[in-house]
C-alpha cells in the first residue's frame, strides 16, 4: 500500500489580499494626492503616490517620510487582514500595490539618504513579499 505524505513545511502562509483602498478612486480621478492622504490617512496608496512624486522631484527626505508613513499604514492593514509577519503579498492583487509601492519607495529613499541597511532590508522584504512587485518596482531596469 502506497502512502502519500503531505509536506507541511513546504507550505507557507496563504497570500494576504488587502481590501479595496478607499483612496484609489480619488487618486484615479486626479484628486491631489495631498488632499487624498488628508482624507484617507490610513491609505498606503496615497502615501506611496506622494513618496513617488517627491522621489521624482529629488526631495528625498520628504519622500522618505511619506514612504515610511505608507509602509507603516500598509503593515497595519496587512495585520488586520490576517498577515502574521511573513508570506506572500501578491502584486497582482491591486489593493496590495499601495503597500508594495510604499515599501519600494522607502527602499529607494533610504538608499538615497545613505540608510543602506534599511534600503537592503526593505528591498529584501519587497522581494520576499512579491517577486512580481520587486521586478516591477526595483529590479535593475524597472
Amino acid at each position: 500500500m502506497s502512502q502519500t505524505h503531505h509536506n507541511l513545511l513546504a507550505d507557507g502562509p496563504e497570500p494576504t489580499r488587502l481590501p479595496t483602498d478607499a483612496a484609489a478612486e480619488a487618486l484615479e480621478s486626479g484628486t491631489d494626492p495631498v488632499e487624498v492622504a488628508a482624507a484617507h490617512p490610513a491609505s498606503s496608496l496615497a502615501w506611496a503616490v506622494l513618496a513617488e512624486q517627491r522621489l521624482a522631484a529629488d526631495e528625498v527626505v520628504v519622500a522618505y517620510a511619506f514612504a515610511r508613513t505608507g509602509y507603516h499604514r500598509g503593515l497595519d492593514a496587512l495585520r488586520r487582514s490576517g498577515w502574521r509577519g511573513s508570506g506572500p503579498v501578491p502584486y497582482a492583487h491591486v489593493p496590495n500595490q499601495g503597500f508594495l509601492r510604499a515599501l519600494a519607495a522607502l527602499a529607494i529613499a533610504a538608499d538615497r539618504i545613505g540608510e543602506v541597511d534599511e534600503a537592503e532590508r526593505c528591498t529584501q522584504f519587497l522581494r520576499d513579499s512579491s517577486e512580481e512587485a520587486w521586478q516591477a518596482l526595483l529590479a535593475p531596469g524597472a
